[in-house]
């Protein structure tokens, strides 16, 4: 039986990296990239830590084994991840509904990961539900970006209520950059 809730210990952190190594980019095949996705990012157990001890990441337990996460990141932990610097760096840069992304109080997305067994079950809904419910009281909305060649993870994202707000090239890679507003209703 699959339980949600938030990382509270080192082996919480550590499932997680478990979970990144199995998805991450690098490590799959193309057709697995395709058609089930990846994560782009590997943390290491002091980066969960650190972002942990400002808001709990959002876990899907089955037994004792991380079957899915959805990090938390806050614009207090901007600088820790220097892979994610960037992205902090366009948040700062884009508009939404005319004022800056920065001018909001939201919570970044770190990274989501399902587990590959665990897909199709609901179990995306399921977290995000589990996210939005923790953190909706203290943040006005949550934003991400999305490789644009991660298709069901775009999908997927859409499907729940985030939408792309901008678009730009790394010099490798094309990212959308998506937002899920907590305050509109409905």
């Amino acid at each position: 039986m699959i339980t949600l809730s938030q990382s509270k210990s080192t082996d919480d952190l550590q499932g997680i990296i478990d979970l990144q190594k199995a998805n991450i980019s690098t490590g799959i095949s193309i057709h697995e990239k395709e058609s089930q996705g990846f994560v782009y990012v590997q943390h290491s157990l002091e980066d969960l830590n650190k972002l942990n001890d400002i808001e709990s990441h959002v876990i899907a337990l089955d037994g004792s084994y991380v079957a899915a996460y959805i990090l938390a990141m806050t614009k207090a932990s901007r600088a820790d991840i220097q892979q994610l610097v960037p992205m902090f760096r366009q948040f700062d840069q884009i508009h939404y509904e005319g004022k800056k992304v920065s001018d909001y109080n939201y919570i970044a997305v770190g990274q989501v990961c399902i587990g590959k067994t665990y897909r199709g079950e609901g179990l995306f809904d399921r977290c995000y539900a589990k996210y939005k419910q923790t953190f909706e009281d203290r943040y006005d909305l949550a934003i991400t970006e999305i490789s644009t060649s991660n298709h069901r993870s775009m999908r997927a994202h859409q499907r729940i209520g985030f939408e792309v707000i901008d678009t730009f090239h790394d010099g490798v890679e094309q990212w959308n950059i998506v937002i899920w507003d907590w305050r509109k209703k409905g």
